[in-house]
């Protein structure tokens, strides 16, 4: 059993000498993935934020986590470059001997006292690149953390809102507090690197909390990884000073010079005076672009017809079933289905008729709801449920036609307006598009 033991240290003790090029590979590899993964992330961000689904935090949680892994390996590949480089100095010329260059005895003692050991050096050089290394793939894990407490407290949040039991309110109450008092704990702890392990009676309130989260978070797979880590002084201090680095690249990542003191990117929605690319489909398609809330098919209109295309959102759902709450207790059928097929037919061809008849209301309500002008001329078209697979991030939304005959050749104003509530006349405007019509 000992000799095992020592076989196994033996192997370890190589394969740690010669990590550095196992390093250099995956860091490379791994940065121009990484890359290539930043724009898929910031379009599916993009459209699950204007969609309201919860996917939204993990695709933002990804793309930062993508971003301190780029700018953590990049370090280690300019870091491991310059050890290697080091190393071959060192070959060349061996330790470092101020004294040969002759300077003054006042440089020559700062320098000594400064640059010290060149073998120190690269010791140094060697442990840094290894601990940002190893931080690089512990961010997966942390962010990995993040999201399923997050997940959990969006999941816990919701439950006993319509529970009348008060046992089912305290246990639900119960749980949110213990979910997020742990939270805090738990980030505390780690950012003060074990503050609250440390002394007797705060370790002993804390350690039920330590214990469900190790879990909760998955540490179990990275425990040791961080402990090893945080095991030495020259690690500590590495890890903690990368917090700062961190939300300084966040902070510079996020700054730009605007175009105008007048008119700022932001402020760029479409309205009677604006026009922003994502109402057009055209622009959309050629830009690549996410579809923003309502569109025409171009900004200069050349067809018989204007097609309005609007993407069916969580917010819009929702104020669909505020304006008919008889809608609601059907909202949750038949929402998760399966691609399987029986005896060559959907399973979802088996309630067919019910899904027609809630599609009809569903259908009939959103048009009771909006309002669709061309300038001052109030529409209404009928609309219909339509399902887009064309590349333009459309899935499912609501679709019609405006005929173009009574338009007069120039620039019109198309305006989606929508009731604020059944019982009231007042309308809200949610979006304006400028476009121009000319025979073709």
């Amino acid at each position: 059993m000992s000799e095992n033991k020592n076989l196994l240290k033996q192997l370890l003790d190589r394969l740690q000498e010669d990590s550095w090029q196992l390093e250099l590979l995956v860091s490379g590899f791994t940065i121009f993935g990484l890359f290539y993964a930043l724009d898929p992330v910031a379009d599916a961000f993009q459209k699950a934020a204007y969609e309201g689904n919860i996917l939204k935090d993990v695709y933002q949680a990804v793309y930062v986590a993508i971003l301190i892994l780029i700018f953590n390996l990049i370090v280690h590949v300019i870091l491991r470059s310059l050890w290697i480089g080091a190393l071959g100095l060192r070959y060349l010329s061996g330790e470092v001997d101020i004294s040969k260059l002759n300077y003054s005895e006042r440089f020559t003692k700062y320098l000594n006292k400064r640059v010290g050991s060149f073998d120190s050096y690269i010791e140094k050089l060697e442990k840094l690149c290894s601990i940002i290394f190893a931080i690089s793939f512990l961010l997966i894990f942390y962010v990995l953390a993040t999201i399923i407490i997050q997940y959990l407290i969006n999941f816990v949040g919701p439950l006993g809102s319509d529970a009348n039991s008060i046992f089912l309110r305290t246990l639900h109450i119960s749980c949110l507090i213990f979910i997020l008092v742990g939270t805090v704990l738990t980030f505390f702890d780690y950012i003060t690197q074990g503050l609250l392990k440390r002394n007797k009676w705060v370790a002993a309130v804390y350690f039920p909390f330590y214990w469900v989260f190790s879990y909760l978070t998955l540490s179990f797979l990275y425990r040791p990884l961080y402990y090893n880590l945080i095991d030495n002084k020259f690690g500590r201090r590495t890890s903690f000073l990368l917090l700062p680095i961190y939300l300084s690249i966040l902070f510079v990542s996020g700054l730009y010079k605007e175009q105008s003191g007048f008119i700022t990117y932001a402020s760029v929605t479409s309205n009677d005076i604006r026009a922003n690319s994502r109402n057009y489909e055209d622009l959309v398609e050629k830009n690549d672009l996410i579809i923003s809330g309502f569109t025409v098919q171009s900004k200069v209109i050349t067809d018989p017809y204007i097609r309005i295309r609007i993407p069916l959102s969580n917010t819009l759902e929702e104020r669909i079933l505020k304006f008919n709450e008889s809608l609601r207790p059907n909202q949750d059928k038949n929402l998760y289905k399966s691609g399987m097929d029986i005896n060559g037919k959907s399973i979802e061809s088996t309630f067919k008729g019910d899904i027609d008849s809630l599609h009809l209301q569903f259908l009939t309500t959103f048009q009771e709801l909006i309002h669709i002008k061309i300038d001052s001329l109030r529409y209404k078209p009928d609309f219909i449920i339509a399902k887009e697979n064309n590349g333009m991030n459309l899935s499912i939304g609501f679709e019609t036609y405006i005929g173009t005959n009574n338009l007069e050749e120039g620039k019109h104003t198309l305006v989606y307006s929508r009731y604020k509530h059944s019982d009231t006349d007042s309308i809200v405007t949610i979006k304006e598009i400028p476009f121009w019509y000319y025979k073709d």
